[in-house]
């Protein structure tokens, strides 16, 4: 299990315990924990509806590929904190993190 923090839009703070044995997406479990997701694009890092930015953990995760850089690029409030919770994967790089949902709500 995995535990990280998560800030709504509203500002309401939560740690969650995710399974890191499943290969899930972070857009996928925050979704399975009923957090307001659009993920328009189903998690093929075309639409940054599932916009996050990292307040603690940041470094510890992988690399942005190209794809989730490019769809970085296009949102207007996007920073080096910022990833798409798509392209992350519920593992040992999200422990302990802390970050704030910033894509646009369904």
């Amino acid at each position: 299990m995995v535990k990280f923090t998560v800030e709504d839009r509203d500002g309401s703070r939560k740690e969650l315990e995710a399974p890191d044995d499943m290969n899930l997406s972070l857009m996928e479990t925050l979704k399975a924990f009923e957090y307001n997701i659009m993920a328009t694009c189903g998690g093929m890092a075309l639409c940054a509806t599932c916009h996050v930015k990292f307040s603690a953990g940041l470094e510890n995760l992988p690399r942005k590929n190209d794809a989730e850089m490019d769809m970085l690029d296009t949102l207007p409030d996007a920073d080096e904190s910022s990833r798409l919770a798509c392209q992350l994967r519920v593992d040992a790089t999200l422990e302990n993190a802390r970050f704030k949902i910033c894509g646009e709500e369904e």
